[in-house]
């Protein structure tokens, strides 16, 4: 088939879950089928000759991501009842150039990578109504952005301080569910990236079919390095992007709630939080002790490889989490929120611990920093669960969807 993939930004390099789910879609789609990729090229994007893109697509066009003043969202989230999400990526210049490409190729499906390319349904449509072929429109909402929104909201409202971002979010909340049930009816094919989601975009769409395509990993890239010595012991990693709200409220809730108790039980115990773009929130943790906040890393797989235990205190948010899927793959015993391995069907006690209070979640740690043997085999029950989300296992999921339809 030809296949149009339309991404928010390049998903190569892949550094976070946005691109790195788009990357091993495009990686394994391109291994079939001749694939055409239109990017939002972000701040810092380029589109380098050098890149795997080239050799994967058959063409990598872009134009870069518009620019947005504050003054301007709080403008569009007082006066237009589409949400904020719709409005960040939306310029007439990659209107233009997906118009072009439509004109130029026929393609046999048209596949949306989030909602924040939604904006340019319309324009597919258009063009679709106006030609003699007829592209699949397949939707890939990488979470039920109405429900994460919602899960941020009523986790702020509790704190006077967060009361803005509450409100922020409870608007947003509100379109989401208006805007993700429009965009879930102008498609042929949604793709959700859990069981949870799919339900979720349900209940806004009653009867609506949904195909899961979990997020996934290349398990052959996830080795074990021979890093020995690049963290200390008893290392607690946390990774992800330090600006999204749900990593910061964990590292938070993390650094003051859970990692003082311990602490009390082992004073070498430090605690990496690791990441592009820390919130300025995260500041006041900088000079404590125990506390490590690494800024951008060229890559997250050593702090990975190397920490005695890998954390995931998340308390909102939503989808699934690569997160999970890189520790597992690196043989690492995982302690984790429930909220962070949402959409997993792990089990407590096996491929991971779960747990939701600080308390007793400091005791999982510490019981784990004690316990090598434990240690080693949840970190093998996380490798063989991992495994069944290698690409190579999921994609042939999407393209059964595809055909379904066409």
């Amino acid at each position: 088939m030809r296949i149009l993939i339309l991404t928010p930004q390049l998903p190569y390099p892949p550094h976070q879950g946005t691109s790195m789910r788009n990357y091993g879609l495009i990686r394994h789609l391109a291994s079939r089928h001749a694939v055409t990729l239109l990017s939002i090229l972000a701040p810092g994007d380029q589109i380098d000759r050098e890149s795997p893109l080239n050799g994967l697509c058959e063409r990598v066009s872009g134009v870069p991501q518009p620019e947005r003043t504050l003054t301007q969202r709080l403008w569009t989230t007082l006066t237009s009842r589409l949400p904020d999400m719709a409005h960040r990526l939306a310029c007439p210049e990659f209107g233009d150039l997906l118009t072009q490409v439509l004109e130029e190729c026929s393609f046999d499906v048209v596949q949306f990578e989030g909602i924040e390319m939604i904006p340019y349904l319309d324009t597919v449509l258009e063009v679709r109504r106006q030609g003699a072929h007829k592209p699949l429109l397949v939707f890939d909402d990488h979470n039920a952005e109405y429900v994460l929104q919602r899960r941020v909201c009523e986790m702020d409202r509790k704190i006077p301080r967060r009361w803005p971002g509450a409100l922020y979010s409870f608007v947003q909340w509100q379109k989401l569910r208006r805007y993700e049930a429009r965009a879930c009816r102008g498609v042929d094919v949604v793709i959700a990236v859990s069981g949870p989601d799919a339900a979720a975009l349900q209940r806004i769409v009653p009867g609506l079919p949904v195909t899961v395509v979990p997020n996934g990993i290349e398990m052959s890239e996830y080795v074990q390095l021979d890093a020995e010595g690049f963290l200390p012991p008893n290392s607690l990693v946390f990774t992800g992007k330090m600006d999204y709200r749900p990593n910061v409220d964990a590292a938070l809730w993390f650094a003051q709630q859970v990692l003082p108790r311990v602490r009390s039980h082992l004073p070498d115990a430090t605690f990496y939080i690791v990441g592009q773009r820390p919130h300025p929130r995260l500041d006041i943790l900088r000079d404590q002790p125990g506390i490590v906040v690494t800024g951008w890393v060229p890559e997250t797989i050593p702090y990975i490889a190397n920490a005695a235990v890998y954390v995931i205190p998340l308390r909102s948010g939503g989808g699934t989490r690569f997160k999970v899927l890189e520790g597992m793959a690196m043989r690492k015993p995982i302690v984790s929120t429930s909220m962070g391995c949402d959409g997993f069907p792990v089990v407590s006690g096996r491929e991971v611990l779960l747990v939701d209070d600080a308390e007793g979640f400091a005791d999982r740690v510490v019981g784990l920093l004690s316990d090598a043997e434990r240690q080693l085999a949840l970190g093998e029950a996380g490798y063989q669960f991992a495994a069944q989300y290698d690409w190579s296992v999921l994609v042939p999921t999407l393209e059964a969807a595809y055909s379904a339809v066409l």
